[in-house]
């Protein structure tokens, strides 16, 4: 009799982040699940910012926990490890917590004197993309590990230094406020110049004098962006509204480098009008959206603003910013103008664009519990109740038939149309309290094809075991974890029990791959 090869058989399907058998309680003393090192770091990696509180732990606890389990995967498994940070810095738009684990992969490696895997030189230079991580890096290091740094970490930074250095970026990173300006770090990392940028040579020259000899440094000759920049330096105060009213106004700021946050300075006046609409169209989209309330406090005209809200819709512009969707929706809770509503919206919409649109019933349980409601990080107001509904609300209205329920000690469904604004719908969110995840599926599920939870899996010892175990074995249940928190609400990795992570929804790849029978693996490989 045929026990196996039936046409309801499903295959076993396996995911990345994988329990060991073990327990724990969790924060909240609730009966809980450990995971293996490797997951316990992703899960983590992909939530920390790094020196933030969390409602559970300290920055310092949490960044101890990160460093740990860095140096010791480094050592043990350095492939994966250094295929996580490249990952993280890369698509995971992870900026500090990236650049602290290549410090922390290296120091484990020299350490134990490590051989073979991938060198601590390339996975130094793997995290540094932006102009001024090269400085960040270095900042770290001799504030952990004091001002002996090894060859590998230079190295690191000097092959960074030539990819990364040029005339624009030494404008708008290297600024008195660094402890490490661009002049420190190559006098500290002896960087040649890239033999394919001529120019090089003569802008290092030019970062050491800015340095060292800041009033007599002469940009190099060839370098129209900052003999531009110089040219308005030199300017009289008086003379320079002037450049801002004129027709070509636009054109100079931008030629010369001049940013928006030292545009206030150079005219040494206030930013009205005038000012803001002559620096807008060199502004990078983030840094529209970041200043939309000033904008409108300042009175842009429509036309500028219309502008400003193509530029930060556009599906392209938002895919190459790689912003988390919750900047959007912070965006909007500051400035409110309906004139940016519309065009956050569809930001919002297009930072979302891995969202599945699922087939069949989906039961859709979102955390709003007191723990969530920490910020993101010391800078931001947003929290990860508020990500947590974002990203809920986002899946509803992409699945076909879908139940959105809000949870903490108690639980409600959240109503919405088909259509409708993501924004909208996340004002009929409420703060619940407690973590009684056990409930919410208890009470909601009713023969869905599959559950997917929003949470940071810290349920209190009131509320009973593992939520997934309410579900039938077999209909998937797939975690997404918002914290990083060591214990975990239930098993993972395997038998339909699915964990996931990060602040985009990039990870929600993973449903249509296992629904459709195969096992997943980590994003990088």
């Amino acid at each position: 009799m045929a026990r196996f090869n039936l046409r309801a058989t499903k295959s076993r399907t396996t995911s990345p982040v994988a329990s060991t058998g073990a327990t724990a309680v969790t924060h909240e003393g609730g009966p809980g699940h450990l995971r293996d090192a490797r997951s316990e770091l992703f899960l983590l990696a992909v939530a920390n910012f790094v020196s933030q509180q969390t409602f559970y732990e300290t920055g310092e606890a949490r960044d101890g926990r990160f460093a740990a389990l860095v140096r010791g995967l480094a050592v043990e498994d350095p492939e994966w490890t250094a295929g996580l940070l490249g990952w993280l810095r890369g698509e995971g738009g992870m900026r500090t917590a990236s650049v602290v684990g290549a410090a922390e992969y290296v120091k484990a490696r020299l350490d134990v004197g490590a051989a073979g895997g991938p060198s601590n030189r390339q996975v130094v230079a793997s995290v540094l993309l932006r102009p001024d991580e090269p400085g960040e890096l270095l900042g770290y290091w001799t504030s952990m590990y004091g001002r002996n740094v090894p060859k590998p970490v230079k190295r690191g930074i000097a092959d960074a230094v030539r990819r990364l250095y040029s005339g624009k970026s030494l404008l708008k990173y290297d600024t008195a406020s660094k402890g490490y300006r661009f002049g420190d770090i190559l006098n500290l990392v002896h960087a040649a110049p890239d033999p394919a940028k001529p120019w090089q040579g003569e802008l290092f020259r030019y970062a050491l004098d800015r340095r060292h000899h800041p009033d007599t440094a002469v940009p190099p000759a060839g370098d129209r962006v900052l003999s531009a920049h110089r040219e308005l330096m030199a300017l009289p105060v008086e003379e320079r509204r002037a450049v801002v009213l004129a027709p070509d106004g636009a054109e100079r700021l931008a030629g010369a480098g001049l940013t928006w946050e030292a545009l206030a300075g150079w005219l040494q006046g206030p930013m009205d009008k005038e000012a803001w609409e002559a620096v807008i169209p060199s502004m990078g989209p983030m840094a529209l959206v970041c200043n939309l309330r000033n904008f409108d406090e300042a009175g842009v005209s429509d036309e500028v603003a219309a502008s400003v809200a193509a530029k930060i819709s556009d599906p392209e512009v938002v895919a190459k910013s790689r912003q988390f969707p919750f900047r959007y929706l912070a965006a909007y809770q500051h400035a409110p103008s309906l004139r940016w509503s519309y065009p956050l919206e569809k930001a919002l919409g297009h930072s979302l664009a891995n969202v599945p649109a699922l087939g069949g019933r989906t039961l859709i349980l979102v955390d709003r519990s007191g723990s969530m409601w920490s910020p993101l990080s010391d800078r931001s107001k947003l929290n990860r109740a508020d990500a947590a509904a974002i990203f809920g609300t986002a899946l509803a209205l992409r699945a076909a038939d879908a139940d959105l329920v809000e949870f903490g000690t108690d639980s409600a469904r959240v109503k919405y149309r088909a259509g409708e604004s993501v924004l909208k719908i996340l004002e009929r969110f409420g703060d619940l309290g407690g973590t009684n995840t056990a409930e919410a599926v208890r009470k909601y599920y009713r023969g869905h094809d599959r559950v997917l939870i929003v949470t940071d899996e810290q349920a209190s010892h009131h509320y009973g075991g593992d939520p997934t175990a309410l579900v039938p074995a077999d209909v998937p249940v797939y975690t997404w974890n918002l914290a990083g928190y060591r214990v975990g609400h239930g098993p993972s990795g395997t038998d339909n029990r699915h964990v996931f992570a990060g602040l985009t929804d990039a990870a929600f790849r993973m449903v249509p791959l296992l629904e459709a029978g195969r096992s997943a693996n980590w994003p990088w490989v």
